[in-house]
């Protein structure tokens, strides 16, 4: 491990040799470990340096009044604007938020939703986790309050508020179909998240129910971030046959095909027509304004706080799922195929 590396909970997991869930157990003092699996935990986590959060162990006596928030990063208005929804509801109660970012590393995620059980905060809120980890179960198993916020737990065991993904998708690629477009490109999202699957399936099947074939040529990976997307754009753009249109998974990665259109000569809409999705600021600022499917990010924000409120005054309330609607916003970045 490279010095002055702070370890994680997955390498004390192989240090010891058991599973991430029996370390999150055992650092957060779950009765029902082994003592002798305890100790090799311990010892393990002794050996590697591992320093439990110190405001989780000045708090561990009591309430801290504040909500614990996983994002996968600030560098996107995407997540603030979920953040500001979160941060305007919670001014309404007694509680406080504390940010955590995990640049969509999943050892960083694990090891703050420990820290956070351990008694750093009392719920959590996790903004687009990937969840293709264990620490869920350990969330479940302590009945810990937790809501996810634009990610679904496919087990069907974890409050969340979601937009309509695949139905956003669809529109968006119907539009554009609409125009007279047949060849559209899509730039996809990060495939470990949710919201990356149903857009991706929005599309396709709107080219289905219009007799259009889907060719995977025409998907490139995009990962939701402006370096994959751009790079997805050069790849669409580079085809024997290019598309005449372009629906990128998110605005991020739509802002920067933009630049890849602009350097590969062509003109928006003139030469390709581009939409994204979320609806971010940037979205109506630039040239030309994007048309994209705007989320109600604020309100998601918003509404994932009032369930963590609902689940912290209320500890066996059921689970719950919110489903949001989400809207075509047409601007300027798209128009009929030329001849």
């Amino acid at each position: 491990m490279p010095v002055n590396k702070m370890p994680t909970i997955y390498d004390i997991a192989k240090e010891a040799g058991v599973s991430y869930s029996t370390v999150s157990r055992t650092l957060s003092g779950f009765e029902f470990v082994k003592e002798s699996t305890r100790e090799k935990v311990l010892a393990a986590a002794n050996k590697l340096g591992y320093v439990p959060n110190q405001q989780a162990r000045s708090l561990a006596g009591g309430p801290s009044n504040l909500i614990g928030v996983l994002v996968p990063t600030l560098a996107n208005d995407y997540i603030t604007q979920i953040i500001h929804g979160i941060d305007d509801e919670l001014t309404k109660s007694s509680y406080n938020l504390i940010l955590y970012t995990t640049n969509r590393h999943q050892g960083k995620e694990a090891t703050y939703a420990a820290a956070i059980m351990n008694g750093a905060a009392d719920a959590l809120l996790l903004v687009a986790p990937l969840i293709s980890d264990p620490y869920l179960d350990v969330l479940r198993e302590q009945n810990f309050p937790y809501v996810l916020i634009d990610q679904a737990d496919q087990s069907d065991q974890s409050t969340a508020v979601n937009t309509n993904n695949q139905k956003g998708a669809y529109e968006a690629t119907q539009y554009l179909i609409q125009l007279g477009h047949r060849r559209i490109g899509f730039i996809a999202g990060l495939p470990q998240l949710n919201s990356a699957i149903e857009r991706l399936a929005g599309y396709k099947k709107a080219l289905a129910d219009y007799g259009l074939s889907f060719h995977e040529t025409y998907v490139a990976q995009g990962r939701f971030t402006s370096s994959y997307g751009y790079t997805a754009a050069k790849q669409l753009l580079n085809l024997a046959t290019p598309p005449t249109a372009i629906f990128a998974a998110n605005d991020l990665s739509a802002m920067a095909a933009m630049e890849a259109i602009r350097e590969h000569g062509l003109r928006i809409p003139d030469d390709i027509s581009l939409v994204g999705f979320d609806d971010v600021p940037q979205a109506s600022i630039g040239y030309p304004k994007l048309t994209t499917i705007r989320q109600p990010l604020h309100q998601m924000g918003q509404d994932g706080a009032r369930l963590i409120l609902e689940r912290l005054a209320n500890p066996s309330v059921e689970v719950r799922r919110i489903t949001l609607e989400t809207e075509l916003i047409i601007r300027d970045s798209c128009a009929p195929p030329r001849a």
